[in-house]
Parts: structure tokens; C-alpha cells; sequence
């Protein structure tokens, strides 16, 4: 049989226990198995301020009370086109205007002055880079003397078919040029349609790139 405790042994072993007790007391107030004193107390107002926030969004996506009011819509036959166009329609008339005056100066050549003047129309309504590059791409000076020697001149034409894109510095027009070639054989036409690409420049609108409809240039210049 155990051997029964005295009675200083019980008093020690009952004053251990209230130690314990109270220490363990202490513990649980200061945190305890929520993971510690401030850490515990912090994870728990984070818990309490995404809830608040939750409750934020949930508020704000929530189903009005009342119906939305409706948009105002135009018929057809009341819409104004040129209102919906980047530009007014005095700047796409500019720019035409300078689409259409290219390909026209682009047909025009009197072969018994210089190559210089005759690119010199064109350039004056070209951008910088563009124009120095005008020269180059064109055929014209390669039959230059044989066409000053048959006292050629041409005569070149143009006329704006079709806005293609626009915003608010660039648009692409396709132009029907026209060339009509005189010299001592009789006459000769040229004749096609040239996307222009036109870009604002310092307030004016210049040739940007100049090409085939079917291969022209459709940047934003």
C-alpha cells in the first residue's frame, strides 16, 4: 500500500499546486495558445479590419434601389457623322487638300526644265525625311533627256476617292492621279489610284508616304 503523506508533505505538495495554478493563469492571460501576447492581438484586429473591408466592397458592388437612367440615343437618320471624326472637317479638308495637290504635282513634269524643279513641287509638301528620299524612289529623271529631247510636258491630276483611316495626326486618302503626256509622238496617260498618307506637321499637313492603293503606306506617320 502507498505510504500516506504526512502532514508538511501535504502542505508543501498543495502549495506547489497554487503556484501552478496561478502561473498557468497568468499565461493564459497574457496570450497563450493564441500564439502570444502582441502577435496574437495584432493577426486578430487584421482578421477585424478585412472583415470591415469586406463589408466596404460588398456594399459598393450591391444592387441599387432604384433603376439606372437610361442613355439618350440618336435615330439614324439624325446622326452627324463628321461629330464622331477626330478632326473637324476644315482640318480633313486641309489635309485632302494636300493629298489631292501631291499626287497632282506628282503627274505634273515639264521635261525642259531640271529634275530639281520638277521635285521641288512635291517636296514643299512633303515631310523632311520624306522628301529626301523623293528622288530616289522616283523613275522620272531615268528618261528624263530622251522625254526633254521630244519636248515632253505632263499634265497630272488628281481627285480625292475615299478617306481610309484618320485620327488626330495622320490620315490615309486614296487619290485617282491622273498624267496626260504630250510630246511629238501625240499623247500618253497615266492613270491610277495612290494611297496618300498625310501627317500633321508644326500646324500643317505634309506627305508622309505616297504609294500603289493596293501597297500604300498605312502608319501612323
Amino acid at each position: 500500500m502507498p505510504k500516506p503523506l504526512t502532514e508538511g508533505q501535504q502542505r508543501l505538495f498543495f502549495g506547489a499546486l497554487v503556484v501552478v495554478l496561478v502561473a498557468f493563469g497568468i499565461y493564459l492571460s497574457l496570450g497563450g495558445f493564441n500564439g502570444g501576447g502582441d502577435d496574437g492581438q495584432e493577426s486578430s484586429r487584421r482578421e477585424q479590419a478585412q472583415g470591415q473591408s469586406d463589408s466596404i466592397d460588398q456594399g459598393v458592388d450591391a444592387p441599387a434601389t432604384v433603376p439606372p437612367s437610361p442613355i439618350p440615343t440618336t435615330a439614324t437618320e439624325d446622326m452627324k457623322v463628321l461629330e464622331w471624326l477626330p478632326l473637324s472637317e476644315d482640318e480633313v479638308k486641309a489635309a485632302a487638300a494636300t493629298a489631292q495637290g501631291f499626287a497632282a504635282a506628282y503627274g505634273t513634269i515639264d521635261y525642259s526644265k531640271s529634275p530639281e524643279e520638277y521635285y521641288k513641287a512635291m517636296e514643299e509638301l512633303a515631310t523632311k525625311n520624306y522628301a529626301k528620299t523623293l528622288a530616289q524612289s522616283s523613275g522620272a529623271t531615268s528618261l528624263w533627256e530622251e522625254m526633254a529631247k521630244k519636248k515632253a510636258v505632263a499634265e497630272g491630276r488628281a481627285d480625292v476617292k475615299t478617306l481610309q483611316s484618320i485620327d488626330e495626326d495622320s490620315a490615309v486618302f486614296v487619290v485617282k492621279a491622273q498624267s496626260i503626256t504630250e510630246d511629238e509622238d501625240g499623247f500618253r496617260e497615266d492613270l491610277g489610284d495612290f494611297a496618300v498618307t498625310v501627317v500633321k506637321k508644326g500646324g500643317e499637313w505634309k506627305v508622309y508616304d505616297f504609294q500603289p492603293a493596293d501597297a500604300g503606306n498605312r502608319g501612323d506617320g
